[in-house]
């Protein structure tokens, strides 16, 4: 077993555990050895967020050996930002580093983000020099960046990803969010707008596969546009406005032949079409301020992010002055 420390650790590594019994121990093995040089001083928080296999056995195991794991468990799966919020409110370190378990973000990486911070930084993304994900994951990751255009700027989006450090004290700005929705880089935008990134290699999957199916695709899209954004208001408010402007555009020209020329334009298929048109604005519109006022509906029942079912029990470090 690794000594006690004595002192609060400098750097927290905040790692969302889904169905990653397999990568776990070389992940523990990677993160152990690229850290001694660099920053021995540190914790590993591992959330399990109730994959159904082995991993919790495992993190249990490994925190007997390592008293710099904790591991949490959730009471059920809520999904990785979620899991993560739960992480980042349980770290001790002054600096926080968020992981994916699988690997594809290689731990020898974590010492560039942290370095990127003393520059004045409050929040480094490790954008990968090239991306390993599939189709649809991307659509999604577009999706997530177009959301986050108008808090972080463009540039910082379009680097956004799961591989991230950020100085703790930015957690302050979120201490009281209790929604289900959770999206951990918009609520970063809440504490500072500091925001860069450094190229990093990127790994393949070695072990399993995503926990990403394309219903969480969609569904992390849908709530990242209208849980954060009030995009989808607005864009409801333009699409209504042009087909008012060909609405009025087409009655117009309608009324222009019934009088110059003594004729209209005849037959059901242009009416029937007309009326189609508008009605599928109007339908649109409803779906996105009903998106809206389900989200309003979410938060009055006072929903959980997470509970946690249990944890290992490991001696916790002092809470940061």
């Amino acid at each position: 077993m690794t000594p006690n420390l004595k002192k609060s650790p400098a750097l927290s590594l905040v790692i969302p555990v889904y169905r990653s019994e397999n990568s776990l121990h070389d992940l523990h093995k990677r993160i152990t050895t690229s850290m001694k040089a660099f920053e021995p001083n540190f914790e590993i928080i591992f959330v399990e967020d109730c994959g159904g296999d082995n991993s919790w056995d495992i993190i249990q195991d490994l925190a007997s050996i390592d008293n710099r794991i904790f591991g949490i468990r959730l009471s059920r799966n809520y999904g990785q930002h979620n899991a993560l919020l739960c992480g980042i409110r349980s770290a001790k370190g002054k600096i926080i580093v968020t992981l994916d378990d699988d690997l594809q973000n290689p731990p020898e990486e974590i010492q560039k983000l942290v370095s990127k911070l003393d520059e004045g930084f409050d929040v480094v993304y490790g954008s990968p020099k090239k991306q390993t994900h599939g189709f649809l994951r991307n659509i999604s990751s577009r999706i997530t960046k177009v959301a986050l255009q108008g808090n972080m700027g463009a540039k910082a989006a379009n680097d956004v990803s799961a591989f991230r450090a950020f100085r703790t004290r930015l957690r302050d700005a979120f201490k009281n969010y209790h929604s289900p929705n959770v999206s951990i880089d918009v609520l970063l935008t809440w504490g500072t707008n500091r925001f860069t990134s450094v190229q990093v290699n990127q790994d393949e999957r070695v072990y399993g596969e995503s926990g990403y199916t394309l219903r969480k695709l969609i569904t992390h899209a849908v709530n990242m546009m209208t849980g954060f954004s009030t995009l989808p208001l607005k864009l409801a408010s333009v699409v209504g406005f042009i087909f008012s402007i060909i609405g009025i555009s087409v009655l117009t020209y309608v009324l222009i032949r019934y009088f110059v020329e003594g004729s209209s334009m005849p037959g059901f298929t242009f009416l029937a079409s007309i009326i189609a048109i508008f009605s599928g604005v109007q339908l649109f519109a409803l779906g996105v301020f009903g998106e809206y006022l389900a989200r309003m509906h979410l938060r009055s029942m006072d929903r959980p992010t997470y509970v946690v079912q249990e944890d290992t029990h490991q001696p916790r470090q002092v809470d940061l002055n």
